[in-house]
């Protein structure tokens, strides 16, 4: 039987969407028996989608050839029971290849990160995310963030474009987003989808939720399922009791700990799947990783995260 589309599939999610982080051996290498018992165990515990090699995934520190290794693990590991999107992006040439590796290692579809550093016109930032939804049959989820911030008139365009199914939030900028899914709205037929991707989602989510987008990103899934899955079951059913206990309790205080580091939204994540049981490994340079004193703080913060689900039981 043929998978629903990518838009189908996403349309009411069950759980999170997990953004696993790229498992390295003590040499450095890629580990990917460990990788893939991360994304197994993430899968297990209840993902409504995987984003391989994505920001979490150290996209940008990966070679074309580990990236593919990569991408066809988590394929594996999820076995069809959700979907493997995988991340792509620098210059227009070598995004298209990564898409292109992507789809052969069997991705369901990609999600665009920023072109590397140049700030670009709008239009060719339009070019450069139509070329990659033509390279490949895969849907493609554009990011917005960093050096590339879409005007409404630029996504109604890409939602235009066959192939674009969505876009990613990373900025924050409620007025633009609602402007944006407004003009989307009324301006283009058929179903277009938007994630909050900003760091630690969980926070902003119900402000996004309020503009009708349902989907985001959680790194705190990667080490802390049950509390990610709490979280999300208490937006989708009204708990706001739960909801606000969790962000005052838990999410907050990591968000406060992830702003003690450059990069900590990456390594503070990697060091949370090691706290769990999993030997994910170090990140790669240019990332640093936390400092004992934060690791230990880390650590006291997820037990108390836990503590409060039992409150809750």
């Amino acid at each position: 039987m043929t998978p629903a589309p990518l838009t189908a599939r996403l349309h009411d999610p069950g759980g999170p969407l997990f953004f696993p982080v790229t498992a390295f051996g003590p040499d450095g290498s890629v580990d990917l028996d460990v990788y893939r018992t991360h994304v197994r165990r993430g899968v297990a515990a209840g993902a409504a989608a995987v984003f391989a090699c994505c920001g979490t995934g150290e996209f940008h520190a990966l070679l074309p050839e580990e990236f593919e290794a990569c991408v066809r693990v988590a394929v594996e590991a999820a076995g069809g029971r959700v979907p493997v999107v995988a991340g792509t992006g620098y210059g227009t040439a070598l995004a298209v290849r990564h898409a292109r590796l992507a789809e052969g290692a069997g991705a369901d579809g990609l999600l665009a990160m920023p072109p590397y550093l140049v700030l670009a016109e709008q239009r060719g930032l339009l070019r450069h995310y139509r070329d990659i939804a033509a390279a490949t049959a895969l849907p493609v989820v554009v990011y917005q963030r960093d050096n590339a911030v879409l005007t409404p008139e630029t996504v109604v365009a890409l939602a235009r474009t066959e192939g674009v199914v969505g876009l990613k939030d990373g900025i924050g900028d409620l007025d633009l987003m609602q402007r944006t899914v407004s003009a989307v709205r009324t301006e283009t037929p058929g179903d277009f989808l938007y994630f909050n991707g900003l760091p630690t989602a969980e926070l902003t989510q119900p402000a996004y939720q309020a503009l009708g987008i349902t989907l985001y990103s959680s790194a705190v899934f990667c080490f802390a399922p049950e509390i990610a899955l709490a979280f999300h079951r208490a937006l989708r059913t009204g708990d706001t009791a739960t909801a606000h206990r969790l962000l005052d309790g838990f999410y907050r205080p990591f968000a406060e700990l992830r702003a003690q580091g450059r990069g900590y939204a990456v390594s503070l994540v990697k060091a949370g799947v090691r706290l769990r049981g999993t030997d994910v490994g170090e990140v790669r340079p240019p990332l640093w990783e936390p400092g004992e004193d934060h690791v230990k703080q880390l650590s006291r913060l997820i037990e108390h995260g836990y503590g409060l689900l039992r409150e809750d039981a």
